[in-house]
C-alpha cells in the first residue's frame, strides 16, 4: 500500500473547505485528518496531529495564514499549499520561492498540479528545503523586498460575501470607511464590507492614489473635487460624487505634501 499523507484543510469559508475536501477525496494517497475554520484551530491541530500537508487560507479573521506559519516552530512546519484570493505582490513571493499556492477561484487541474508538486517534495525529503523557502518568502513579504516601485500595492481587492468572492479594482474605490472590526469600500453607488483593519488596508494601497485623512477615513485622491476650510484647522473634503468627509487636523500635513498644496 502506498503511503497516505496526512492532510489538514484550513479555511474560514465552509464552501471552500467542502470543495477542497471533495477534490482531495479523489486522491487515495492523501488522507484528510482535520478541517479548521480559523488560525487558532489550525495551530492546535498542526501541533497535535503533525500533518504532512496543509491547505492554508491566507485571509482569515484574527489570525491569518501568514500568522499561523510564523507561530509554528520550523520542525513542525508541514508542506503548505497556500489558498488565496490575492493577485498582487504576495503571489510574486510565492513564485520566487517556489512555494505552491491556489489562487481562488482555481480549477481542478490547478489543484491536481499542486498535489503533484507536493508528492515530488514528500518523496524526496532529503532534498526538501521548503521550510527555508517559506520563511524566506515571509521575510520578503514583510519587508517588501520581492517587488519594486508600485508593484507591491494592491490593484484589486478580494471581498468575500455569502461564500462568493468579488474582485474590486482599487481605482473603483472612492473612499474607505472604518466600521468597527470591518471596513466599508465605497465604490460609486456600491458598498462592500470586509473584515480588515484600516491600518492594514492603508499599508496595501498606493500612497500616490490613496490617503488617510482621518483615523476612520481613507480617500482616493483622484475622487477629490475640492477642499473647504472647517473648524479648528480641519477641512471638509468634497468628492466628485458629492460626498463630504472631514480631514482631521492630525492628517493635514500628509495631504498637503501629497497634493503639493499648503492650505492656510
Amino acid at each position: 500500500m502506498p503511503k497516505s499523507y496526512k492532510t489538514i484543510i484550513i479555511d474560514d469559508e465552509v464552501l471552500a473547505r467542502k470543495r477542497l475536501n471533495s477534490l482531495l477525496a479523489t486522491q487515495s494517497d492523501f488522507e484528510l485528518i482535520e478541517e479548521c475554520a480559523n488560525g487558532v484551530e489550525a495551530l492546535a491541530a498542526i501541533n497535535s496531529l503533525r500533518p504532512d500537508l496543509i491547505f492554508l487560507d491566507i485571509q482569515m479573521p484574527d489570525l491569518d495564514g501568514f500568522g499561523v506559519v510564523q507561530q509554528l516552530p520550523a520542525d513542525k512546519l508541514p508542506l503548505i499549499i497556500f489558498v488565496t484570493a490575492y493577485d498582487q505582490y504576495a503571489l510574486k513571493a510565492f513564485e520566487v520561492h517556489a512555494v505552491d499556492y491556489l489562487l481562488k477561484p482555481f480549477d481542478d487541474d490547478r489543484f491536481y498540479a499542486a498535489l503533484d508538486h507536493v508528492r515530488a517534495q514528500l518523496k524526496r525529503p532529503e532534498e526538501n528545503t521548503i521550510n527555508q523557502k517559506i520563511f524566506a518568502m515571509l521575510a520578503d513579504i514583510q519587508s517588501g523586498n520581492q517587488t519594486t516601485s508600485n508593484e507591491q500595492y494592491l490593484k484589486r481587492i478580494a471581498v468575500k460575501s455569502a461564500g462568493t468572492i468579488h474582485f474590486v479594482r482599487t481605482e473603483e474605490i472612492d473612499w474607505i470607511e472604518a466600521a468597527g472590526i470591518y471596513i466599508k469600500l465605497h465604490c460609486g453607488k456600491r458598498t462592500h464590507l470586509m473584515r480588515q483593519t484600516m491600518q492594514h488596508i492603508e499599508s496595501e494601497l498606493n500612497p500616490e492614489h490613496f490617503l488617510r485623512i482621518h483615523r476612520s477615513t481613507i480617500i482616493n485622491i483622484d475622487a477629490v473635487k475640492s477642499l473647504h476650510p472647517h473648524d479648528h484647522g480641519e477641512y471638509i473634503v468634497r468628492l466628485t460624487n458629492g460626498v463630504e468627509l472631514k480631514l482631521s487636523r492630525n492628517y493635514r500635513d500628509r495631504l498637503d505634501v501629497l497634493l503639493g498644496n499648503s492650505p492656510d
